[in-house]
């Protein structure tokens, strides 16, 4: 149901008010689902006495719901914890000064890729772009290793299937893309793309299933996308891109934990991004299928071992505006 003004107002005062007791606690505005996150919070709550008060978005709001929250109680914040799915908003929130920098122990070993070099945020574990490739109709001989097959002429662009790269991980691909080659490389690349008649489509999840279909012979999707595609048994499989040495590696979109700028509970809410960005609770999540990837290079998790972008997560954020109008007049507005 779709949460109302009064509704979102009245929630924040029993926070509010909750906070006059003498319990711990720490609130945490969470874009991650509930399913994920309960068992981990309670485990939380247990090793320390500190009670988590958690608000989770909703279908209506997606992620945009609790940055747009966080902003309208700047001057009297509620919360002190923010765990984005993603992290363009979250880096949208430094830029506009929502944030308190704070550097967690547990994140020595996440490289340098995946933290801000101030500590605004620190990212763990996520989910990663791959190419989904029917087998039935590649041989393993015939599969693809680069972002770049979907340009060289490798393959036909019929058999190509690309979500429009002005929305979601796709546009956050281009970014990294952007930010990876240089602009003018950049655009260059995905005019290339278009002009070899690559399949441009409304969404990850309908590359999948074209790919799972026979309908192309590869299908550029998200990790979770093409888990799903082959626990339905279709004849697909995924290859990660550019893993080679030197080579640019594939994106990983992690999750990012913050600090609230003059958040009422600042010591909790450090221990709990202590805890989110432990290599513990990052296996966690990978072993329950929330997370697909670890962010950390010699990590224990069981999830897919992969190569991820050198590129620090802020410089593709730095590349998505200009991207993102490349992309629109490509894609778009010559159509």
């Amino acid at each position: 149901m779709k949460r109302t003004g009064t509704g979102g107002l009245l929630a924040a005062v029993c926070l509010l008010l909750a906070g006059c007791g003498q319990t711990e606690e720490v609130v945490v505005y969470t874009a991650v689902e509930q399913v994920y996150c309960q068992e981990l919070f309670v485990q939380f709550e247990e090793e320390t006495g500190i009670q988590v008060r958690a608000v989770y978005d909703t279908e209506a709001n997606k992620t945009t719901g609790l940055v747009n929250r966080i902003i309208a109680e700047a001057d009297q914040p509620v919360c002190d914890v923010f765990w984005n799915n993603e992290f363009i908003q979250t880096i949208d929130l430094q830029e506009k000064g929502f944030l308190e920098p704070y550097v967690p122990e547990n994140s020595v070993d996440i490289p340098e890729a995946y933290k801000d070099a101030e500590g605004y945020w620190t990212a763990f574990g996520g989910r990663a772009r791959v190419m989904l490739v029917n087998t039935e109709l590649l041989s393993e001989e015939e599969y693809p290793d680069s972002i770049f097959d979907f340009a060289d002429g490798t393959y036909e662009g019929k058999d190509l299937a690309l979500a429009y790269p002005m929305f979601g991980t796709t546009r956050t691909q281009a970014a990294a893309v952007y930010a990876w080659l240089g602009e003018e490389e950049g655009r260059a690349f995905f005019q290339s793309v278009a002009d070899h008649g690559v399949q441009i489509v409304d969404g990850n999840s309908v590359t999948k299933d074209m790919a799972a279909a026979g309908q192309v012979k590869i299908g550029f999707t998200d990790t979770d996308d093409a888990k799903d595609a082959i626990g339905d048994g279709a004849p697909v499989e995924m290859v990660f891109p550019d893993q080679e040495e030197g080579g640019m590696g594939t994106l990983i979109t992690p999750s990012t934990a913050a600090l609230i700028q003059n958040c009422p509970h600042e010591d909790n809410g450090k221990k709990l991004i202590e805890f989110l960005v432990s290599a513990e609770t990052e296996a966690s999540l990978t072993e329950c299928g929330f997370f697909d990837v670890s962010v950390r290079e010699n990590s224990s998790a069981e999830g897919f071992q992969v190569k991820g972008m050198t590129l620090n997560l802020k410089e593709i954020y730095q590349m998505l505006d200009t991207a993102s109008e490349d992309m629109e007049e490509i894609f778009l507005r010559n159509r």
